[in-house]
């Protein structure tokens, strides 16, 4: 569920960077110094499972009072405390989900180099990443990804995928596109659905958010997790929170994301028929800070691949995100200042590694880079 996180603000290193050939590194013994994480940050072996009700989306959109004030009540509490949920009857087709998953494996089954055709760019936030390394020099990822852009309402929002896919690997990905399309346009309506739940647990109503996110420019990742002999030492995914709005995450059978609840980490087991929901900084700016941007990480395994499809949920480009009037008073004062999603993607992959301070670092870079 990352966007390129951590848990520090380390800047991109200057050096040649090491290659993460997953289809070697994942048989060795030993693992490289970059990969190995501090003691103090290192995954813990037993965890306690995190227990929450599962949110029965159809139920709240059918309208049934009683069922709609329940589910709100449900979700108010779970993001003032952690920022996390999960949805069941969600109305996405499980043929496709499972479809998204299949072609994942023929991607990440590739040699490295047909691989990098579509690599991804320092400053840039789309393409095939191996373990950003050539972002950071440390504290790196046990993973692959790749991620790319979904813009809902663009005239050419009905092929955007598709054409990507087209564009950057040619012809024989054509299919891939349009299953990624596919699965695109359902975490779309999904997500505007979670909107109109935000708002009404929230008491701003179903539709403000909703609209907010019209024409939203989104990303999706395919997350990868091969394999390491030294899974005690390193993480798939370093702590952090999404300085995105939404994540919609749907993980395989194999396990290892974890979440951190009541000062402690704790795992979440695998769901075939849900869909984890996590709140990013953007919409803990959004509410004010009143709903928790969740803090998250993910551990590897040393026999499984573990795989997952991340939907980040972005408002546009140039949407200005500032809380609704009544989430301000006296009680709870403006905390974080009007910025554009542009603006803090722009920070993100330039100028910070993900982590929990990240929305905090924003606001005060943001005092002195006012005209970006």
């Amino acid at each position: 569920m990352s966007m390129d996180c951590c848990n520090s603000s380390i800047l991109p290193t200057q050096e040649q960077p090491f290659v993460f050939d997953a289809s070697v590194l994942q048989f060795q013994s030993t693992i490289p110094s970059q990969f190995i994480w501090p003691d103090g940050e290192k995954p813990s072996l037993e965890l306690p499972e995190l227990v929450i009700p599962p949110i029965d989306l159809c139920s709240f959109l059918s309208g049934d009072p009683f069922e709609v004030d329940k589910i709100c009540q449900l979700v108010d509490e779970a993001c003032k405390k952690h920022g996390f949920f999960l949805v069941v009857n969600h109305g996405v087709d499980s043929m496709l989900i499972k479809k998204a998953h299949k072609y994942m494996d023929s991607f990440f089954a590739m040699q490295l180099s047909k691989k990098q055709k579509a690599q991804r760019k320092i400053g840039d936030h789309c393409g095939y990443s191996s373990s950003f390394t050539g972002r950071f020099s440390n504290k790196l990822p046990w993973k692959e990804t790749l991620s790319f852009r979904y813009r809902a309402n663009d005239e050419n929002s009905s092929t955007v995928v598709e054409d990507y896919f087209f564009n950057v690997m040619g012809q024989d990905f054509r299919q891939f596109g349009k299953v990624y399309q596919e699965y695109c346009e359902a975490m779309s309506s999904l997500s505007l659905g979670i909107m109109e739940l935000l708002g009404m647990s929230l008491g701003v109503g179903r539709a403000h958010f909703r609209e907010f996110f019209q024409g939203h420019d989104s990303i999706m990742r395919l997350n990868y997790y091969p394999p390491c002999q030294k899974p005690n030492l390193t993480l798939g995914t370093g702590p952090h929170c999404d300085p995105t709005s939404l994540t919609i995450l749907h993980q395989d059978q194999v396990g290892g994301l974890q979440v951190y609840v009541d000062e402690q980490w704790q795992s979440v087991s695998p769901n075939p028929d849900a869909f984890v929901v996590n709140i990013g900084d953007t919409f803990m700016a959004l509410s004010n800070g009143i709903y928790k941007s969740c803090l998250h990480r993910a551990a590897v395994n040393n026999t499984t691949v573990r795989k997952s499809l991340a939907f980040f949920l972005c408002p546009k480009m140039d949407k200005v995100v500032t809380p609704p009037n009544n989430l301000m008073n006296a009680n709870n004062p403006r905390i974080y200042p009007d910025f554009t999603w542009h603006n803090l993607l722009h920070f993100t992959q330039n100028y910070h590694r993900a982590d929990v301070k990240t929305l905090n670092a924003f606001s005060a870079w943001l005092q002195q880079h006012v005209n970006i």
